[in-house]
């Protein structure tokens, strides 16, 4: 199939490039390369613009006869949508949008969209399935569950087949090194921990040690990026066999602590992590842990390797490699 990947130099966009790649599938990818800078360039090609510009938007969804759109490019950070609402509603909602219209104007009719667990906002029960309620609790949330509201109303209206992909924790890197998570700044758990081992950060900071959890610390539960990669390809798969239109969690049913993740680090990586206490952040719940068994069951998609160990491996690697070759 021919797919046009938006967000494709990103953390997970790259990944998914390289998977469509090596499944034989003609990739283009768009990307304002404003976060994302993987050289994606042996895998697709490349056209540097924005997916909020309407014209260029057409424009590139007319000169290829896309099968697909997979959707990467959000902005992520959750602190950041409180204090800067605006910026998450104009790229997360608006944005997507202009692409959905511009869809709808040029006949293509497969989306994969990258959402996420913030949907659900604080659990009501863990794990959570896809039947949770939807009650975010920040901008970056909210506009993600307004595009998933969208996608249903373009389904209804424009028989747009759609499958929406509700991450948990995204980590790890790609296998072969070619890959990694390289978000400036840096809020994610793994590789700050990792930062921490490398030197590049000089300690990592656990926030609130009186969790209703095993050790007090948070729990939630870690996909490798290449298993996402792999349930989006399964996901394409589905839509092209007419699957029902769903949205699906992407997890593997169990969660790790913040201290487990300090300690499975420190075995992995064999060097000192420098630890500091602080009180609990507002905002995050004790535990959040996916039910999988929709995307196991209809995707016939199964986690590879989402295992501890060989996500802080792979994630060890790319730190190693960016420390001996910084951006």
């Amino acid at each position: 199939m021919n797919i046009l990947v938006v967000g494709g130099a990103g953390y997970i966009g790259s990944h998914m490039v390289k998977r469509l790649a090596h499944a034989g599938h003609r990739v283009v990818v768009l990307d304002n390369h404003l976060s994302g800078h993987a050289r994606i360039e042996r895998y697709a090609q490349s056209v540097d613009g924005d997916v909020a510009n309407p014209t260029l938007v057409r424009e590139l969804l007319r000169a290829h006869a896309f099968d697909a759109v997979m959707h990467f490019a959000s902005h992520i950070e959750v602190a950041e949508s409180v204090v800067d609402p605006g910026k998450y509603y104009a790229n997360n909602f608006a944005a997507t949008l202009n692409l959905l219209q511009a869809m709808h104007e040029t006949g293509v009719r497969r989306f994969i969209f990258s959402s996420t667990a913030a949907i659900y906002g604080n659990p009501q029960r863990t794990p959570i399935d896809e039947t949770h309620p939807a009650a975010p609790i920040n901008p970056y949330g909210r506009s993600k569950w307004m595009v998933e509201q969208v996608l249903a109303d373009f389904a209804s209206a424009h028989a747009l087949q759609y499958a929406c992909l509700r991450y948990f924790n995204a980590a790890g890197a790609d296998p072969d090194g070619e890959f990694g998570e390289c978000h400036e700044p840096e809020s994610h758990l793994i590789p700050l921990v990792l930062r921490a081992a490398s030197g590049r950060r000089d300690a990592i900071t656990v926030f609130g040690r009186d969790y209703p959890t095993r050790d007090g610390t948070c729990e939630r539960d870690y996909i490798h990026v290449s298993d996402l990669a792999d349930a989006h390809l399964a996901a394409l798969d589905y839509l092209a066999a007419g699957g029902e239109l769903r949205a699906f969690n992407l997890g593997t049913g169990i969660g790790h602590t913040v201290q487990e993740i300090i300690d499975s680090a420190h075995a992995v990586c064999a060097r000192p992590i420098q630890v500091r206490d602080a009180s609990r952040r507002a905002g995050d719940p004790a535990s959040l842990v996916a039910d999988p068994r929709l995307a196991l069951r209809t995707l016939q998609w199964k986690p590879r390797l989402s295992d501890l160990p060989t996500v802080l491996q792979h994630a060890w690697r790319w730190e190693l490699k960016c420390v001996q070759s910084p951006a």
